[in-house]
C-alpha cells in the first residue's frame, strides 16, 4: 500500500523532504502546497506531484499524511487542519514559538487521535542514534555528564533573526532536545550566559548569537550546551558523554575521510559546511519514519511532546539569561 503525502511548504527544508519521499517505497508525493506557485510548480517538476491548495489536498482520501514544511508561524493552524481532516503529520519544528500555542495544537492531534511527528532531526542522524544506543546499552555505566556542541557557520540574516524567536528557540531548541534524550531525565534546573559577540545588528534586534546553558536533573545529572552563530572552521556538531564507567563521543563529519600526512603534519578536509550536508541521513530517515508510522508499525520517536518540553527549557533558559538566574522547573 502506497500512502499519499501532502507537502506544504516549497522552500529548502521542502525541497529535501520532497525528494527523500520521491525516492523512498510505499509513500508518494501527491500535492505540493505554497503561497509561491513557481516554487511549489518547481517541486513538482523534480519530485512529483501536483501543485493545489491546502482545502482540495486534505480532502483527497488518498492522502494519508501531511509534511508541514512551512513558516514556523504557520505550523499551529496547520497542524489543526491536518487533524481536522484525519492525517498523520510531520511538522518541523517548533509547533509554536509560545507554549500556550503549542499545547493547544498538540491537545488537536491528540483529540483526533493522529500521530504528530516533529522534526527534531538530529535524534534520527546515524551518528548521534548509536551513541544513545550504547549509551543506553550501558557500555559506559550511568550517564552523569552530556557535552553538547552546536555552532554555525555563519549567523543567518538579521531579517530572519528578527521572526526566528531568537537563538534559544530557533537553534538551541534542537540541542535541548538531545539534551533530554541522551541524559534519560527532564532537566530541572536551567542555568544560561548568553552574550552578542559575533553581529550588533543581531544585538539591535533583540538577540543573542552566543550562549552557554547548564542543566542539571533531580538526581544531579548535568548537561552543558555551547551554541554559537559563527564557526570558521564549519559546522561544528559534538556530543560528549561521560559516564561512570567510560565516556563515548560523536564527532563533527568531515566532507571526506582522507588524511595527508607529510613532514609538516597531518592535513585533512574541512568539516561538512552546514545542516544540509551535515544532516542529510538524518532527513532522509526521518521520512522513513514518517513511513513506518504511517504503516502502523510504530510511534513517533519525536512527538509533539517532546517539541513541547523543548520549548519550556528554551523559555527558562531565556529567562535565566535576561534575569541573571537559575530557573527551576
Amino acid at each position: 500500500m502506497s500512502h499519499g503525502i501532502c507537502l506544504i511548504g516549497a522552500g529548502r527544508i521542502g525541497l529535501i523532504h520532497a525528494a527523500n519521499i520521491a525516492a523512498t517505497d510505499g509513500i508518494e508525493l501527491r500535492h505540493i502546497v505554497d503561497p509561491v506557485a513557481e516554487a511549489a510548480a518547481r517541486i513538482a517538476g523534480q519530485c512529483g506531484g501536483q501543485v493545489t491548495d491546502l482545502e482540495t489536498a486534505l480532502a483527497d482520501p488518498a492522502v494519508h499524511g501531511v509534511v508541514i514544511a512551512s513558516a514556523t508561524n504557520t505550523h499551529a493552524d496547520l497542524i489543526e487542519q491536518a487533524a481536522d481532516a484525519g492525517k498523520a503529520i510531520f511538522c518541523e519544528k517548533p509547533v509554536a514559538l509560545d507554549v500556550g500555542r503549542t499545547e493547544k495544537a498538540i491537545a488537536r492531534a491528540t483529540a483526533r487521535n493522529v500521530p504528530l511527528l516533529l522534526g527534531f532531526n538530529r535524534r534520527y542522524d546515524p551518528d548521534f542514534a548509536a551513541l544513545k544506543r550504547r549509551t543506553s546499552e550501558g557500555l559506559i555505566g550511568d550517564v552523569e555528564m552530556v557535552h553538547i556542541t552546536s555552532r554555525d557557520p555563519s549567523p543567518p540574516p538579521v531579517s530572519y533573526i528578527k521572526t526566528s524567536g531568537g537563538l534559544f528557540k530557533d537553534m538551541m531548541i534542537h540541542d535541548l532536545d538531545m539534551a533530554r534524550w541522551l541524559l534519560g531525565e527532564e532537566p530541572a534546573f536551567v542555568t544560561a550566559q548568553a552574550s552578542c559577540l559575533i553581529d550588533p545588528q543581531i544585538a539591535d534586534a533583540g538577540d543573542i548569537d552566543s550562549a552557554l546553558v547548564t542543566l542539571r536533573t533531580a538526581s544531579g545529572k548535568l548537561c552543558q550546551i555551547s551554541n554559537s552563530r559563527r564557526a570558521v572552521y564549519g559546522y561544528d556538531q559534538r556530543i560528549e558523554v561521560h559516564g561512570s564507567l567510560g565516556l563515548a563521543c560523536a564527532g563533527n563529519r568531515h566532507e571526506s575521510t582522507v588524511r595527508i600526512n607529510t613532514g609538516s603534519g597531518e592535513s585533512t578536509d574541512k568539516i561538512q559546511h552546514f545542516f544540509l550536508e551535515r544532516y542529510a541521513s538524518a532527513y532522509r530517515r526521518e521520512v522513513l519514519h514518517f513511513r513506518d508510522i504511517l504503516d502502523g508499525g510504530t510511534e513517533p520517536l519525536t512527538s509533539g511532546e517532546d517539541g513541547l518540553r523543548a520549548l519550556v527549557l528554551a523559555e527558562a533558559a531565556s529567562r535565566s539569561f535576561l534575569e541573571g538566574v537559575t530557573v527551576a522547573l
